[in-house]
């Protein structure tokens, strides 16, 4: 077992390198087949592996602790468990790889065949709404807003916990979460940010995003949004600035580009100050799915929230849209065709 997912860990990067897979794409495949081996038996032989096994290891998975996550989709223990999107990829991770050692002779038989489990059997592949709504999307915003305008700290003195001056995210942390929140890109996109993608044109301010398949696009940005990265660029930048990330629009206090996996960190810290009734837990991930959300509820063309979100196929917007309470409501007290909706009292 650890020899064969060793080998595929190696190709699927090797994929990456020559651009017939993204790196990020190829991490997860390698991480996932990793994950499985573990909870499967890394010294069991790959070709003895059936269905049954195969099932036992994608319900450990649904059952194992999302460490990534403070809270979110709670399991037995009252320990945050896997998402539904996250047991769905490690299944899809999976089929890749049987699929893989069926071709390169490591088994005979694919086991994914004999999979039994369905969705319904692993505690519910149908994720809770992920889309926050108005009141938290609110309150998160709000919270983020008031983080960023807090003052910085006297160079001589140490801020908040105990940092330096050099070492506060503030700022920083303010704009991840307006950026995640307003425009919806997707975490590797945020990330890979440069501060030269950001530009005018016309008196308004642009995000040139270069995403998924090698497409840009240039999505033009709120207001608060661009008060908040002009005080970053202005201040919270060049306080993190080490030398090491020229180009890189968001850094961590060692000055390094920020990774991926400290986002999730990012949001958690700025929820902490929304106050228990609005507060929601939520990953890069939801927020996406809340600009697309509340961008389509309040009737904006959805070719422009699909260039927004940069997918090519308007069907794909299908999966990001999460029901508003109150949204059907809202449609029909105005028919285009019959005019006011009749409300009667009692």
């Amino acid at each position: 077992m650890a020899e064969c997912v060793d080998r595929y860990a190696e190709m699927v990067r090797a994929k990456s390198s020559t651009g017939a897979l993204a790196p990020a794409s190829a991490e997860v495949y390698a991480r996932d087949v990793v994950t499985f081996a573990a909870l499967a038996g890394e010294d069991r032989v790959l070709d003895d592996l059936t269905g049954e096994d195969v099932d036992e290891v994608l319900l450990r998975f649904a059952r194992k602790p999302d460490e990534r996550r403070r809270a979110g989709v709670v399991g037995s223990g009252g320990v945050p468990s896997q998402s539904a999107a996250s047991q769905a990829r490690f299944r899809r991770s999976v089929s890749a790889f049987f699929r893989y050692a069926v071709v390169a002779g490591w088994v005979q038989l694919n086991p994914m065949q004999a999979v039994t489990v369905r969705p319904k059997h692993r505690g519910g592949l149908r994720a809770e709404r992920r889309a926050l709504t108005v009141e938290q999307a609110e309150g998160l915003l709000g919270a983020a807003r008031d983080l960023a305008e807090e003052p910085a700290a006297p160079r001589s003195a140490k801020g908040a916990k105990g940092r330096r001056p050099d070492q506060r995210t503030e700022l920083r942390d303010g704009l991840i979460v307006l950026l995640l929140a307003a425009v919806g890109p997707r975490v590797s996109e945020l990330t890979a940010a440069n501060a030269e993608d950001f530009f005018v044109n016309g008196g308004t301010r642009y995000w040139r995003i270069f995403g998924k398949g090698g497409r840009t696009r240039d999505v033009p940005l709120p207001r608060p949004v661009v008060e908040v990265l002009d005080a970053y660029l202005v201040e919270g930048r060049p306080r993190l600035d080490r030398g090491r990330e020229p180009k890189a629009l968001l850094l961590s206090w060692r000055g390094r580009r920020l990774a991926r996996g400290d986002v999730q960190g990012v949001i958690d810290r700025v929820l902490e100050r929304v106050e228990p009734g609005r507060r929601r837990s939520v990953t890069p991930h939801g927020l996406r799915h809340t600009t697309a959300t509340h961008l389509l509820a309040a009737a904006t063309d959805m070719d422009a929230v699909r260039r927004v979100l940069g997918h090519a196929d308007l069907s794909t917007l299908g999966r990001y849209r999460d029901e508003l309470p109150g949204e059907l409501e809202a449609a029909m007290r105005v028919h285009p065709l019959l005019g006011p909706v009749e409300r009667r009292d009692g």
